[in-house]
């Protein structure tokens, strides 16, 4: 099975470095690698600079929300062009645990999980030392996020929540990425177009399953909690999810920003913007 790693990438220089070392140190390299540029010039930079073999992609970008779904489609599209049968995203600030690959493909090939969603565990990492995360002993800090599956090793559990699939790793084949029509480009910046594939893969009647072994590592980046700097992103896909599904995604989040009076609740409109220094409503992006 022809194998193929799909990453966009955009000003994370440092992670998108590491991601390519560990997936040198594979047990099983992959076919190919795409990494998307999104309007980033120092992508190309830094896969020459390592030696890798990578295809970079560009997408132009200027200014204004990233447009991630549209990006994975296009790296999606160049895999498959060159041959990939498995198609494994992996986002630029993760790096790849040595079985990941080969635990993918090795579940892909199997009649009962070829045509589902296949995700691995991901363990989110502290902040590296003076000298970096160190790729020989990175697998020592395996901790997986506590809100998803993560069975062990060899193993895989079958999954009926698509809430809690996520874009930071994860297979498909090329048949069932057809299937379900890749990303919608209607999303643009922050959020909830993955838990949309994850949506309308369930549509397609395409299965959920955690593949133990396939462990990524999520290099460490400052965040915020809510992710306030998203905040116009997210009520923007959010609306645009609630539209297509009936609901509203990221709850957690939306809770959070209404209880700091960033945002408001009207049950005919929905969520809503808020001053925050004035404290009136104001219309946000297509809001």
């Amino acid at each position: 099975m022809r194998t193929a790693v799909v990453t966009i990438a955009a000003h994370r220089d440092t992670h998108l470095r590491l991601q390519l070392r560990s997936l040198e140190r594979s047990t099983s390299v992959p076919n190919a690698h795409v990494v998307v540029a999104i309007g980033d010039p120092a992508v190309a930079d830094v896969v020459s600079a390592e030696g890798s073999t990578a295809a970079v992609l560009w997408i132009e970008h200027d200014r204004g929300p990233l447009p991630l779904a549209r990006a994975r489609n296009a790296g999606a599209a160049a895999a498959l062009a060159a041959g990939a049968e498995l198609l494994i995203f992996l986002d630029v600030d993760c790096i790849a645990g040595p079985a990941m690959i080969r635990r993918y493909a090795d579940v892909a090939r199997r009649q009962c999980h070829r045509s589902a969603l296949l995700c691995g565990p991901v363990t989110y990492l502290p902040p590296p030392g003076p000298g970096g995360y160190d790729l020989d002993h990175v697998h020592e800090a395996r901790r997986p996020h506590s809100a998803r599956p993560a069975p062990p090793a060899g193993t895989v559990v079958p999954g009926a929540d698509y809430d809690l699939f996520w874009s930071l790793s994860f297979a498909v084949t090329a048949d069932t990425w057809n299937r379900i029509g890749g990303f919608c480009t209607d999303y643009t910046g922050y959020g909830g177009e993955d838990t949309d594939f994850a949506y309308t893969a369930a549509a397609a009647g395409v299965g959920l399953r955690w593949v133990g072994g396939a462990d990524a590592f999520h290099q460490y980046h400052p965040v915020s909690d809510p992710p306030v700097e998203h905040l116009r992103d997210i009520l923007v896909n959010s609306r645009l999810f609630e539209r297509r599904w009936g609901r509203w995604p990221m709850q957690g989040w939306l809770r959070a920003f209404e209880d700091r009076g960033l945002i408001t609740y009207d049950p005919a409109q929905g969520y809503r913007l808020r001053s925050t220094d004035s404290g009136h409503e104001y219309e946000g992006r297509a809001l």
